[in-house]
């Protein structure tokens, strides 16, 4: 199903929300797309001058240096399974947006969950599925872009046989990005 209409659905009777969900999207669209730049472009980044004054969070450029930000285990209250965190950006107020790119080893997947303000994916190698509540699972591959509206309840991660990576940006509402809910269990994830 064609859930690209989905927010203007939702919000035609007031077109001040529509028009909010319109330049939200867009701008997680163009983070998105930076993100993937920034992550194709990192094997070219070079070493930091001793003093590089674009790393100042006042009113000046941040260059977030590939390799400053350390990668994590995905924690086992949100995920299934081997799973590698590398935190890409947060961007605090008055901005809300964060990034960073999950490694979902075979099998490994996120726990049920909603995002306040949506998410979307970027597929950038592998082969994964993602499925929202009530639906079929999807396969999703390397170039796919995923997009989930505020508070629907979704999971995504590795197939059964291969490993999967996406960049994952969300905005903040409020302080918080994401309400993690139950495991998915074998079953599920197996249909």
């Amino acid at each position: 199903m064609d859930r690209s209409d989905a927010p203007f659905r939702r919000c035609t009777g007031n077109a001040t929300e529509a028009q909010r969900v319109v330049m939200r999207r867009t701008v997680l669209l163009g983070a998105a797309k930076l993100a993937v730049l920034a992550s194709v472009r990192s094997s070219f980044a070079q070493a930091p001058a001793e003093k590089d004054a674009t790393t100042g969070r006042n009113g000046t450029m941040d260059i977030k240096r590939n390799g400053s930000r350390p990668s994590g285990k995905g924690p086992e209250a949100w995920f299934t399974g081997t799973v590698r965190v590398d935190p890409l950006f947060q961007v605090g107020d008055p901005a809300r947006l964060s990034g960073g790119q999950v490694t979902f080893e075979t099998g490994a997947r996120t726990m049920w969950h909603t995002h306040p303000l949506g998410q979307t994916l970027i597929v950038t190698s592998g082969l994964g599925w993602v499925q929202r509540e009530g639906g079929p699972i999807e396969e999703i591959r390397p170039g796919d872009v995923v997009w989930f509206p505020p508070g629907e309840k979704h999971w995504h991660g590795a197939t059964a046989t291969n490993a999967m990576t996406h960049i994952a940006i969300t905005e903040s509402l409020d302080g918080k990005n994401v309400e993690w809910m139950e495991k998915v269990s074998d079953e599920q994830y197996r249909k």
